[in-house]
């Protein structure tokens, strides 16, 4: 199982990124799917989360109405979008997939990527 994660970058406050993660090697519309993310001498937190057939999304309430996840199970790739940027996000963005419903626990996750590493500057 891979997970590939891309489209981290450099960013001024106030801008947009999308970040995608391709999966392979499982089968992707069984998987939730999940976003989490860890600034540097922070613990991971949990950033968004998509239901198996896209139809139940959750988020963080730090992230909330500024990044929106989504996913296409026919390219088996989640996206999160994120809008109106801030210092506060920069970090490393990681997506990880679950059989679970209990999203908010990374240890319910049972594939990780990589990780992408997202940097806004004020």
């Amino acid at each position: 199982v891979q997970l590939q994660a891309s489209g981290g970058g450099l960013v001024q406050a106030g801008g947009s990124l999308r970040l995608s993660c391709a999966a392979s090697g499982l089968t992707f519309s069984t998987y939730n799917m999940g976003w989490f993310r860890q600034a540097p001498g922070n613990e991971r937190e949990f950033v968004a989360f998509i239901s198996r057939s896209g139809g139940s999304t959750y988020y963080a309430d730090s992230v909330k109405g500024r990044f929106t996840i989504s996913r296409d199970n026919a390219e088996s790739t989640v996206y999160l979008q994120m809008n109106s940027l801030k210092p506060e996000d920069t970090a490393v963005y990681y997506c990880a997939a679950t059989l679970s419903l209990q999203y908010g626990s990374g240890t319910r996750f049972k594939y990780w990527g990589q990780g992408t590493l997202v940097t806004v500057s004020s």
